[in-house]
């Protein structure tokens, strides 16, 4: 109530009007709700609910700029496209169906090695030539089962079914040197600089220089089944092996016992990739009874997240440029997915092949991936574009200057090993 309406209240009293126009029962009810203003310190002189600014007008802006603005929104989000069709398919005649191999790598020069039948051909991403190294199967002597080019993409390691490991020159097609030792199959292979790590069907993992004549230089010994995954972080500090006794451990490169073993998988563990954003976080996936990802923090050896797929996991891949991953899968959806990290939300699922994806491997500029399967045939699926760098243009160039002159440094040391060693076999 404010000081009109009480002073209009009592000219009605005083002139004995009704009391009804002020909205009160009477004379008494003022006093009393007088003495009651003034117990709480209310003044009746002032609004007790005033507007501190303009009350809001009924006027709408024009239907017009309304709409422009909505569009602006919805066009500044620009959603990714992601092909469900392979930009390309291959024949891959005579293919390993076998999920303890790895007869797929990509290299650094953009050429694709792929073991068909016991032969490695290579084709040629930038123009689509294609060439065949060891045509003859007397020189690799048997067959092969793992392939792996070194990071300067001049070489390529080769694993053969009778535990031999091979360096092979492919501009030259020429065997530089056989490094025996494993007395089984050796169905993957990893670098790491001038050491080739190979693990064998019996559980163990051979850690070779090829620098030197004695190229044995450590034996791992961590697994009881087929070693069928191995991994180097980029830093060249820590090993992932994988195997068919669902284990994952990781080597420390100065020791010869495992820095950690992870039993959590319960199927064979081939497929292992260290996050190359996070160098600490590694991804591993388990095969068909597990159906599995698990993701570790490698330095304080917990499990950081999981996620079950519904199908065996058969290769993993980190996106270079986006939070993402992307699985390759066998029994039974024969598919990749590709995942938001570390939501794992998924972001697209794609029916891949008509078998089993077995092999995978991610292109140098890091936008596209080939896979390979059971059906015999080698797709390559454009799964990310390259982020605007500008801002980062300086330090990549330099970044990309110093890898150059580390990785020629590497080349001429393998280089002059082989050319003044050829008698090493």
């Amino acid at each position: 109530m404010n000081s009109s309406q009480l002073n209009l209240v009592r000219n009605n009293i005083r002139d004995n009007a009704k009391y009804t126009d002020s909205g009160l029962a009477g004379y008494s009810d003022i006093l009393y709700q007088e003495n009651i203003a003034k117990a709480l310190s209310i003044n009746f002189d002032s609004r007790i609910l005033t507007f501190n600014a303009e009350p809001p007008t009924n006027e709408r802006p024009p239907l017009r700029s309304s709409w422009r603005e909505s569009l602006k929104s919805v066009s500044s989000v620009v959603r990714r496209r992601i092909p469900t069709q392979a930009e390309r398919v291959l024949d891959a005649p005579g293919i390993g169906d076998d999920y303890y191999t790895n007869l797929l790598d990509w290299s650094s020069k953009n050429i694709v090695a792929i073991a068909l039948d016991s032969k490695i051909y290579l084709w040629n991403a930038n123009n689509g030539d294609v060439n065949v190294i060891c045509e003859d199967n007397s020189r690799i002597n048997g067959d092969v089962c793992s392939i792996s080019w070194t990071q300067d993409g001049k070489y390529l390691g080769v694993g053969t079914s009778e535990g031999d490991t091979q360096i092979w020159d492919v501009e030259q097609d020429r065997k530089l040197r056989s490094m025996y030792g494993h007395i089984t199959r050796v169905g993957v292979l990893s670098w790491n600089k001038y050491i080739l790590s190979s693990g064998c069907r019996d559980g163990s993992i051979y850690q070779h220089d090829v620098r030197i004549e004695k190229h044995k230089t450590q034996e791992l010994l961590g697994h009881c089944a087929e070693v069928c995954g191995l991994s180097w972080k980029s830093d060249g500090q820590l090993l992932a092996s994988g195997g068919n006794d669902n284990l994952v451990n990781i080597w420390d490169i100065r020791s010869s016992l495992p820095k950690m073993t992870k039993s959590n998988h319960r199927a064979a563990v081939k497929a292992l990739a260290w996050c190359p954003w996070q160098s600490n976080i590694l991804a591993t996936g388990g095969g068909t009874s597990d159906k599995t990802i698990h993701f570790w923090n490698t330095t304080t050896e917990k499990k950081i997240n999981s996620i079950f797929t519904g199908s065996q996991v058969t290769s993993l891949i980190w996106s270079l440029d986006y939070k993402e991953i992307l699985s390759s899968h066998g029994f039974p959806n024969n598919n990749i997915t590709l995942w938001k990290y570390p939501t794992m939300d998924r972001i697209i699922n794609i029916q891949a092949h008509d078998a089993r994806v077995l092999f995978s491997a991610i292109s140098p500029d890091g936008q596209c991936v080939a896979t390979a399967a059971g059906d015999e045939t080698l797709k390559f699926w454009k799964i990310w574009k390259e982020k605007d760098k500008k801002n980062s243009a300086s330090t990549s160039h330099l970044n990309k200057e110093n890898d150059s002159s580390s990785k020629n440094s590497e080349n001429d040391i393998l280089m002059s090993t082989f050319l003044n060693k050829n008698e090493i076999r």
